[in-house]
């Protein structure tokens, strides 16, 4: 397919598009490289492979596999016009990603109480890295939520249809990211500690 045919329309979708694809492929790099180094990092005498996930991070597994869920039957009932339906849904989504972030931050309350820290004389590599690791991811979670918020702002003011939801899908595939991601983390998480 050429990429200069088109009118202008067709080639700011497409532009945008692969914008944001470029984005997620850089992201991809980052997080492979801290996931090498914490392998890597495996072999120092002071690493603890006795430390075990909070349970609010397995919780957030399931609660932002459902928000991704919400989310893409927001985007089938738009592409039907059901505006109302893909209101609640996309709604529900966004309560999901909110309550996620909840869960991440009460993750790092729970890794805290078990005595282990990011930093400082208590702290050692392994939970440097998950507390890295998880952050980082988290940064890009509350991205993906103010992007849901725009849209569903959008939403509201009917600025979506079937032909015409570029914005959406634009935050969709984002979002459906951040999920894939934190399920790709939590697994490594569990099998590389």
């Amino acid at each position: 397919m050429d990429l200069t045919q088109g009118s202008n329309k067709e080639k700011n979708i497409r532009a945008k598009k692969m914008m944001l694809w470029f984005g997620i492929a850089s992201l991809i790099m980052s997080f492979g490289g801290l996931t090498s180094a914490f392998v890597a990092s495996k072999t120092r005498v002071d690493w603890l492979s006795e430390l075990e996930l909070p349970s609010a991070f397995t919780a957030s597994l399931i609660i932002i596999i459902l928000s991704s869920f919400f989310l893409h039957t927001s985007k089938l009932a738009l592409r039907k016009n059901d505006k109302k339906k893909s209101t609640i849904l996309l709604v529900l989504s966004i309560i999901c990603a909110a309550i996620f972030v909840v869960l991440q931050f009460s993750g790092f309350s729970q890794l805290i109480d078990l005595g282990y820290y990011f930093t400082g004389p208590t702290s050692n590599v392994t939970s440097s890295f998950v507390f890295l690791i998880a952050f980082f991811h988290l940064l890009h979670a509350l991205v993906g939520l103010l992007c849901l918020l725009v849209v569903l702002v959008m939403l509201l003011k009917n600025k979506y249809q079937a032909d015409n939801m570029l914005g959406f899908e634009l935050a969709s595939n984002f979002w459906h990211f951040v999920d894939v991601l934190w399920i790709y983390l939590f697994l490594f998480l569990v099998f590389f500690i």
